[in-house]
């Protein structure tokens, strides 16, 4: 593990750009630190290292995950998450620990949104009989990152989204103020009205929702 890290981190202070990642950190409101590598060279950077001959164990994704969270340049969190997306097919029922850990720390759009769409998206449907635990808890906690995320993952669902449970997590999160809630709300909507917008119209009508969601819910309607 440790000779895979230091490796990934040869590759990358190696490619590390001061000015690009100037722009990145201002970017990101000053919250991250970067090497300066945009997404298309990282990932071709990262090739290498997601190949199924240099994966490392899934036992040791939790460690690895969370020694690159703990790293202050961006591009390890953008790394580790989809590090973890190669092992979609090993997900585990406790995996879903580590994902709540991945975005309650470090917490923006950027790694959020992907952890949601990719990961929890993907768990869930390996293991469906969490959703309900998960989503009420995630709701309850109050934590924004974790609400976000309850309305996101089914983003990819299409015509397998459980409108009963979206209409539940968007009722319990009606009246929120934060911003990155009402966007995912609407974003959510958005996504499935390509699907079925006559529910979405539906839903919509009768429902308070805040201006931001209402706009986005039906971006691709009006």
């Amino acid at each position: 593990m440790t000779d895979f890290i230091n490796t990934l981190r040869s590759e990358f202070e190696k490619n590390a750009n001061a000015g690009i990642a100037a722009g990145q950190k201002a970017y990101m409101k000053n919250q991250f630190e970067y090497y300066g590598i945009k997404t298309p060279l990282r990932r071709k950077i990262q090739k290498f290292f997601l190949t199924k001959e240099y994966l490392p164990p899934k036992s040791d994704l939790d460690k690895i995950v969370k020694t690159l969270w703990s790293k202050p340049q961006r591009e390890y969190q953008y790394f580790a998450q989809e590090l973890a997306y190669k092992y979609t097919r090993q997900f585990e029922k406790s995996d879903v620990s580590l994902f709540e850990f991945m975005v309650t720390h470090k917490s923006w759009w950027d790694t959020v949104d992907f952890i949601s769409v990719k990961l929890m998206g993907e768990y869930f449907k390996i293991y469906p009989n969490q959703i309900k635990k998960y989503v009420k808890k995630w709701i309850a906690t109050e934590n924004m990152w974790l609400q976000r995320s309850a309305v996101l993952f089914q983003l990819n669902y299409k015509a397998h989204v459980d409108t009963g449970l979206l209409t539940f997590t968007i009722n319990s999160l009606l009246g929120s103020k934060e911003f990155f809630i009402n966007k995912a709300i609407g974003w959510m909507l958005r996504s499935y009205s390509k699907t079925n917008s006559n529910w979405v119209v539906d839903f919509v009508q009768k429902t308070e929702l805040e201006n931001l969601s209402r706009r986005e819910a039906l971006r691709l309607i009006q």
